[in-house]
């Protein structure tokens, strides 16, 4: 009888350990805007966790902005604050410098070779500079190409000599900015429509998920479509915190999150549509001939190099990882 109550106990020991070991709470932070693509990722991803997990992961969605600006997504991931999380391209190069090689001018030519080529070549080699830095990268999180804003239509680099331009503080935007004789000036995001209203600036750049919800194209009705760099993010998690997991929930974590294809096409379509209601949302399209973007790219290919030697490090096989990926991508669709 003690041997039976003695097995009894263990079971119930056990049992109980599973139960605790398998109840989790995750924090994800993130800083998007309610009822976009974006919104519905986080919300599917939350879903899917839960649903996989059978209640035994508990999500707790900080992603409105409720963590404050990126700076503190950074901070809360590399402290361990926070434990998933959405960096912007951007925002990365704080930890990893070389993600600011994505904003070159011109890198890619389309969506279907940027694909390609992050894909196939940039997520391993991101990857691992990110792991060195206690960050497993995820999945690429897409915004889309930059496009030109502005008070008045813009169609050469030219048109923008002298003009009060917003940047970002990076160095990929300044250089970008200068290269066009703009006059650069580095603005927070979260500043642009009152700079566009008060003129502090009249012209900037931004992808069109980001232009047209947040009450910029209200400011700046003119958004000429250049396709000069592509904007990402990038989804992240706390890389110790991830291997302290059980197989269980380590693998609920990183595989529920929307698949790539369908990300990528729920910002596109977002993006398209708003492309397709200009009247609606009070802005003009512009689109630019070949020839006008051909002079786009002469008068910015000088940010390549500059970009390249100011961030150092691994900058120049990222480059070089993108000339290999080109090459490859011309060969698979001739």
């Amino acid at each position: 009888m003690i041997k039976i109550l003695n097995a009894l106990t263990l079971i119930t020991i056990l049992s109980l350990q599973t139960t605790d070991t398998l109840s989790l709470t995750v924090t994800v932070g993130g800083t998007g805007v309610k009822n976009t693509a974006g919104d519905k990722k986080w919300q599917k991803y939350k879903e899917n966790v839960e649903s996989n997990s059978n209640g035994t992961i508990n999500m707790r969605m900080l992603v409105y902005g409720e963590l404050g600006p990126e700076e503190n997504l950074v901070n809360g991931i590399r402290r361990g604050r926070i434990q998933v999380a959405n960096w912007s391209g951007l925002a990365t190069t704080t930890v990893v410098p070389e993600m600011a090689m994505l904003y070159i001018p011109f890198l890619f030519d389309d969506y279907q070779e940027a694909d390609f080529i992050m894909d196939n070549y940039l997520f391993e080699a991101f990857s691992k500079l990110l792991a060195k830095k206690d960050v497993y990268f995820l999945q690429w999180d897409e915004i889309g190409f930059n496009q030109i804003y502005g008070k008045t239509p813009i169609l050469l680099p030219s048109d923008l000599t002298g003009k009060r331009f917003r940047t970002s503080s990076s160095n990929s935007a300044r250089l970008f900015a200068e290269s066009i004789k703009a006059d650069a000036i580095p603005l927070g995001f979260t500043d642009i429509v009152t700079g566009l209203q008060t003129g502090l600036v009249e012209y900037g750049e931004n992808a069109i998920i980001m232009y047209v919800p947040t009450g910029i194209a209200e400011e700046a009705p003119h958004l000429t479509i250049t396709n000069h760099s592509f904007a990402t993010s990038i989804i992240v998690i706390r890389k110790k915190w991830l291997e302290k997991l059980d197989g269980f929930q380590k693998n609920i974590i990183t595989s529920s999150f929307v698949d790539l294809e369908n990300s990528r096409s729920w910002t596109r379509d977002e993006w398209k549509a708003f492309l397709q209601n200009e009247n609606k949302y009070n802005f003009k399209v512009h689109s630019l001939t070949t020839q006008q973007r051909e002079k786009w790219k002469k008068e910015t290919s000088i940010v390549s190099k500059k970009l390249i030697d100011s961030i150092g490090g691994k900058a120049y096989e990222i480059w070089e990882l993108v000339q290999e990926g080109k090459s490859e991508f011309i060969l698979k669709n001739k």
